[in-house]
């Protein structure tokens, strides 16, 4: 356990908002740049416990906005995102699989995560993992209009039902305008945020 790190993380946000964090499993739909810079955020934070799920591999043209390195391409997205997080802090319990995120599997990947962060290329894939999750009352944090660059005061968190939150400008679609990393950053730090505040305002078990 990296002592030091924890002891300045329970120094800003009290020990029992610490043990509250550190307790709550976290999914992770997704290991690209919104996946891979939220999870990290997470672990910055104090988060241990995350269940990684994508089938990709690390390409060259993934390493302007996704936590990954040189090094890394040509292994799948959560090993290499495995040994990232565990760089920062080294006592974290991570889940892995490398495995396409799809309806017939949905809710068995993360049966025991109470949050999830949707964190998908593709409109289709997201919905339906929306869809899918949505009644089983987990709490999930989507994202919605990433692309391009500029007009960033605009990506903004929408809370639409109590346990749905969207996250984005609704509107730059990454088909039309590409991917970048200051958005992409912005928006998975406001999915991390927005996790950690539901986490100490609405504990779980």
């Amino acid at each position: 356990m990296n002592t030091a790190f924890h002891q300045h993380l329970i120094a800003k946000i009290g020990r029992e908002n610490f043990e509250r964090v550190r307790r709550t499993m976290v999914g992770i739909a997704g290991a690209g740049g919104l996946g891979s810079n939220c999870a990290a955020h997470l672990v910055r934070v104090g988060f241990r416990k995350l269940k990684l799920v994508d089938f990709d591999v690390v390409e060259t043209g993934n390493l302007d906005r996704q936590f990954y390195f040189a090094d890394q391409v040509g292994m799948y997205k959560v090993e290499a995102l495995r040994q990232n997080l565990l760089r920062i802090s080294s006592d974290l319990e991570l889940a892995v699989e490398v495995r396409k995120i799809e309806q017939t599997s949905v809710r068995g990947l993360f049966s025991n995560c109470p949050i999830v962060a949707e964190c998908l290329d593709k409109a289709e894939d997201k919905s339906m993992l929306v869809s899918e999750l949505l009644p089983l009352d987990k709490f999930i944090v989507a994202v919605s209009g990433i692309g391009g660059c500029g007009s960033s005061d605009d990506i903004r968190v929408h809370p639409l039902k109590k346990n749905f939150v969207l996250i984005g400008d609704l509107h730059s679609d990454i088909a039309f305008r590409p991917a970048l990393s200051p958005k992409v950053n912005i928006v998975a730090a406001k999915q991390a945020d927005t996790i950690l505040e539901r986490v100490l305002s609405h504990p779980v078990s």
